[in-house]
């Protein structure tokens, strides 16, 4: 039976991982779970006047290189398993591109789409009181995720800094400019798998001129994925939203689709002839992105894909068993930890932007962001391919070596 839990299956390569860079069980038993998990119950007036008590988490999975980094999703299937999943991706991205950070992780169950942005924003607030003892600047630095985003950041860090009594920008990133944050960091996760799909372009030996595109999912990543490859030449022949799936070969026009999707990304809903989701991942196209949700390329559909490379911008889109069929069929992989990893390198620039009261250009951010984005491609791809490995494993041998070091050298094993 194939394992789509992601926690347990995240566990299984990390114990693969470290036992291919010589770590010890110990290391294992160490990494396998966060150091801390808080949950917490937030009690929140509603706008007709009763109170509504939300659940609410935050996962720290190991400090030992710096303070832990992560988002906060709001979502109504919001679990711990999760979450503590997450954390353990962000410790092995923050390793593969060499930040200064272990991984962390929030979230809140709750559906904001039902819910008024007064209602939103007495949540978010009631979320940085219960979780304040545990999170900082020094500690651990939140950001925006799944139905998150800047308006949201800018309340958490208005009622950190109340709480603190000082004004505290380096306590999330992600905020408005104005407050702080940082250029590009909107675009960032876009603009990092984007530079994935150059590399691995680069490596399978054609053009992105041209090449024909299909983006699972339309939500900030996939939307902005479709549009700088659009911009870059590329064909973007089939996206997708929750409702249903668009196909063109001749490519869709994609500035007339973002300018028609809401802001949850739906899109399809104005259309007619629509194709599954299924279908869509079967399309016959040179780069397939799953940038919607996890467990979508299984051992059932994996024979079917006809893609020369798979992007993954979403968390855990591929399951283990379908990464090796893809591997054995010769198409290149690139992981969720190494593709989707330019969002946390923007925030680590806002966060030191931020301790040095001293800020970038949008064009000096593109280019840190490209340098770090292509030596941790080339890092993982090399350690494939001299290790004979998938991708997804000598991901997680880069990103997890930083964490396992700085554990043996504080001493901890």
């Amino acid at each position: 039976m194939e394992n789509l839990n992601l926690f347990t299956s995240t566990q299984d390569v990390i114990q693969e991982a470290l036992s291919k860079l010589g770590f010890n069980n110990e290391m294992y038993e160490l990494l396998k779970e966060p150091l801390r998990i808080l949950t917490v119950r937030m009690p929140i007036r509603m706008d007709d006047g009763t109170i509504k008590v939300f659940t609410g988490y935050r996962s720290q999975h190991n400090d030992s290189v710096g303070p832990t980094k992560g988002g906060v999703r709001f979502h109504p299937e919001v679990n711990e398993d999760e979450v503590k999943a997450l954390s353990m991706w962000m410790t092995i991205k923050c390793g593969i591109v060499d930040l200064p950070y272990g991984g962390g992780k929030g979230g809140i169950v709750c559906d904001p789409r039902t819910m008024s942005m007064g209602e939103i924003e007495r949540l978010s607030r009631g979320y940085v009181r219960a979780i304040s003892q545990i999170v900082g600047p020094t500690k651990d630095i939140p950001a925006p995720d799944v139905y998150t985003n800047s308006q949201i950041m800018a309340w958490m860090m208005d009622e950190y800094s109340s709480l603190r009594e000082n004004d505290s920008p380096g306590f999330i990133t992600g905020k408005p400019i104005v407050l702080g944050g940082s250029e590009g960091r909107d675009k960032a996760t876009a603009q990092g798998v984007t530079i994935c799909i150059e590399e691995a372009a680069k490596k399978k030996g054609f053009d992105l001129k041209g090449a024909r595109v299909v983006i699972q999912g339309f939500g900030n990543a996939g939307s902005f994925l479709a549009k700088f490859l659009h911009d870059e030449g590329a064909k973007v022949i089939g996206i997708s939203d929750a409702y249903g799936a668009l196909h063109d070969p001749n490519g869709l026009d994609i500035d007339y689709l973002l300018d028609r999707r809401d802001s949850f990304g739906t899109v399809t809903t104005l259309f007619e002839n629509t194709i599954t989701n299924k279908e869509l991942l079967e399309l016959d196209c040179d780069i397939l992105v799953p940038a919607a949700i996890s467990n979508q390329i299984t051992s059932e559909n994996a024979s079917n894909i006809r893609a020369s490379i798979v992007v993954e911008a979403a968390n855990g889109p591929t399951t283990a068993e379908a990464t090796k069929i893809l591997t054995e069929r010769g198409i290149l992989l690139v992981p969720d930890v190494l593709a989707s990893s330019g969002g946390v390198t923007v925030s680590y620039f806002e966060w030191v932007q931020n301790n040095q009261g001293y800020y970038w250009t949008e064009d000096e951010v593109n280019e840190k962001l490209r340098k770090k984005l292509v030596d941790a491609f080339n890092n993982v791809y090399t350690t494939a391919e001299t290790r004979k490995l998938n991708m997804r494993l000598a991901a997680y041998m880069v990103g997890l070596r930083n964490a396992a070091e700085a554990s043996k050298f504080r001493g901890w094993i």
